[in-house]
């Protein structure tokens, strides 16, 4: 039983990117076998901007299903390929055994370049998604935004283009981080009114690196609240404090969210498994026995 909350305990996801560097692929490596007996609902992996990490993603998937006993859910993005060529990544994805589709419209590979689809792609999600559909039975995750997306005219229309994609045939909402329960409160019951009956799940992002972690949240539109400012200042040297202080800041804001009724949440891990792992443990997930 988790020390925080009655009951039993969350059910959870990770995050993991996929490695540009053999030293970067032990850490990650390091990570989803130090989370797997943690019984994840599935791990996710994704693209970097414009895709540009398309291959190594691929391989850290199919690596995935060969070794582990982990679901993962690869990612998949519109922007910087054809319609062929994501068709046949995602037919390859169905025969390696991948089930699970993270749907997005993806970023351009330079931050300060405005969204371009590829002229013979898929030119939003929902198509994207209605394509995935029309291959095979995947099932498709999609993203969302507590705070509103940062090239969103407003949060309505982040949810008129939710329901694009429900339409289209994704079931899962998956939120970007955030760090205001009442905003994930809010974003939840106004899909809700709109008649979607999906789960909307809460992105968390366990980190050290405070301003990693504020940079980070500029770019996606999240807001950093007064309080956790305060929390780390001054502690630029001191790690293990920093540790200690995000650890309990997770497990505070899962112990929130499940009082308003949230029981799945997914972790950003950067690939790095110790937080969320002390986090999980604390939530009071069971370690299960991973498959040899």
């Amino acid at each position: 039983m988790s020390l925080f909350s009655k009951g039993s305990p969350p059910f959870v996801s990770f995050e993991f990117f996929p490695p540009k560097t053999p030293e970067m692929e032990e850490q990650l490596w390091r990570a989803v076998r130090r989370l797997e007996p943690l019984g994840p609902v599935f791990v996710s992996v994704t693209y970097g901007a414009g895709g540009s990490t398309r291959d190594r993603t691929h391989a850290t998937v199919k690596r995935i299903v060969e070794e582990t006993n982990l679901v993962p859910a690869a990612h998949l993005t519109c922007v910087g390929a054809s319609r062929a060529e994501i068709d046949e990544i995602a037919r390859g994805y169905w025969h390696a055994g991948v089930r699970h589709v993270v749907a997005l419209r993806g970023d351009m590979p330079s931050a300060d370049a405005a969204y371009c689809p590829h002229p013979l792609g898929y030119q939003s999600t929902p198509e994207l998604i209605a394509g995935l559909k029309r291959m095979a039975p995947f099932e498709v995750s999609v993203s969302c935004y507590p705070e509103g997306h940062p090239d969103s005219a407003s949060l309505e229309a982040d949810i008129d283009l939710l329901v694009q994609k429900v339409d289209a045939g994704a079931s899962r909402a998956i939120g970007n981080f955030c760090f205001s329960t009442e905003a994930i409160v809010r974003i939840r019951d106004r899909v809700a009114a709109r008649g979607l009956v999906i789960p909307v799940v809460p992105g968390l992002m366990p980190t050290t690196n405070f301003k990693g972690l504020v940079r980070m949240a500029e770019r996606c539109g999240a807001s950093v609240p007064d309080s956790l400012w305060r929390l780390y200042e001054g502690l630029d040297e001191d790690l293990a404090s920093r540790k200690a202080i995000a650890a309990a800041v997770l497990v505070a804001q899962v112990d929130a969210l499940r009082r308003h009724g949230f029981e799945h949440f997914h972790f950003y891990t950067l690939n790095q498994a110790d937080l969320t792992f002390a986090a999980c443990r604390l939530l009071g997930l069971p370690m299960q026995e991973p498959v040899p």
